[in-house]
């Protein structure tokens, strides 16, 4: 009888799924995801879920393989010597293969007064919270959102959207990564909805109060509510673990995606740093990534060699309430000139949305089925920015977003 193999993966957001999914094409492989929560949570709809126009959550059993074992837990350490994590709820699970998934949310602010009167989205437990002080806020009270990239442009828009009174600080250039034609549109639409937009480097947030965003420029911008988007985190786990980590917290792993310390440990989603060179954070990364580090996983089972990271970005899409959105196209995850908006660009938004949530269900049902992580063009791209990052030449910085 061949032995099998136990895979534990850490995570169950876009990356972590979609790394159980395709893990379960062998049948002597026993897959075991750990997530702190009974659903899946379907981020790139938090804005809409603080507005009250949408929800984003979803039942694992709608994207999850029915092979795959959940346990509702939190892990507190991984035992790379003992191949082992400790779960928050008492007790260990043990592994012969980690993929680790963790994932992101909210970076801890260091600006005074953040941490205490602002409010992040960037998980459930954040946009639940926020929702009800919003519902709470007396009708006209002002909405301050600090940060202009995806996140606190589609918040910004959605609270509009949805009747409310909204500035958006910037902290410098409105959408980062839009190409200028596209930023325009942007900008329009905004203005459109009645959301005051404040940009240039003189809006860098200094400090938040409980009724005020104080600007490095000395204004005052009041608010009821403070929606705080600027910058992700990512949790701890590897560092406190002793394995090797970035600076922000992402798991050291060469191109396969494999850990420097540990070739059973395999990473995905944000908590990754392939070459110490990570790929943007957004959902249209995480999944590619979960879908590798399966790959490498089954590869190392099967005694053969992984294959290296391809992560290809063609483009970047924001909601701008339920009517208008932008798709951003990309060449090599820059921005070019060319730009879908309006309707058109609401509709390949939600399209987006939905098709995420339909390629999880069909690695689901049919492992193996995703293909998306072996689109051609990127690997070179990577080759590149490796080759690059090994004479100590300086990278392009990749803009966090969902």
């Amino acid at each position: 009888m061949a032995e099998n193999t136990e895979v534990v993966v850490i995570g169950g957001g876009y990356a972590g799924v979609m790394a159980a999914n395709r893990l379960t094409r062998r049948g002597d492989v026993t897959v075991t995801l750990i997530n702190p929560r009974p659903d899946f949570v379907h981020r790139i709809r938090l804005h809409q879920l603080v507005a009250g126009t949408g929800d984003a959550v979803v039942p694992y059993r709608e994207v999850l393989a029915g092979g795959v074992r959940l346990v509702v837990d939190s892990v507190t350490r991984i035992d790379a010597a003992g191949r082992g994590v400790a779960l928050a709820g008492g007790g260990t699970v043990g592994y012969d293969y980690l993929v680790y998934a963790v994932g992101s949310g909210s970076a801890d602010p260091t600006v005074p007064g953040a941490a205490e009167f602002a409010h992040p989205i960037a998980t459930l437990e954040d946009a639940q919270r926020l929702r009800p002080l919003l519902d709470a806020a007396p009708d006209g009270a002002g909405v301050t959102v600090v940060g202009a990239g995806p996140t606190g442009i589609e918040t910004a828009a959605e609270l509009a959207g949805a009747g409310r009174a909204v500035t958006l600080v910037c902290g410098g250039v409105l959408g980062p990564y839009l190409h200028a034609r596209g930023r325009r549109s942007v900008a329009k639409r905004l203005a459109g909805l009645g959301v005051i937009v404040l940009e240039g480097p003189d809006t860098v947030v200094t400090a938040v109060t409980a009724g005020a965003v104080r600007l490095r420029d000395g204004r005052e911008v009041p608010g009821a509510v403070t929606v705080w988007t600027a910058g992700f985190g990512v949790p701890e786990l590897a560092a406190r673990s002793g394995l090797g980590a970035d600076a922000l917290g992402r798991l050291l792993t060469d191109e396969t995606l494999t850990s420097l310390d540990d070739d059973r440990i395999v990473a995905a989603g944000d908590s990754a740093a392939p070459s110490d060179l990570p790929p943007r954070m957004s959902c249209q990364a995480a999944m590619p990534l979960g879908a590798r580090a399966a790959d490498t996983v089954l590869s190392r089972i099967e005694g053969k060699r992984p294959e290296t990271l391809n992560q290809p970005f063609g483009a970047q899409c924001i909601s701008l309430g339920r009517d208008e959105g932008i798709f951003q196209f990309a060449r090599n995850d820059v921005a070019i000139w060319f730009h879908v908006d309006g309707g058109l660009g609401a509709r390949m938004k939600e399209s987006v949305c939905k098709g995420v949530v339909h390629h999880l269900a069909g690695e689901a049902n049919k492992p193996g089925s995703y293909k998306l992580h072996r689109v051609s063009g990127a690997a070179k791209r990577r080759q590149q920015l490796t080759l690059m990052q090994g004479r100590g030449a300086a990278a392009s910085p990749e803009p966090a977003a969902w």
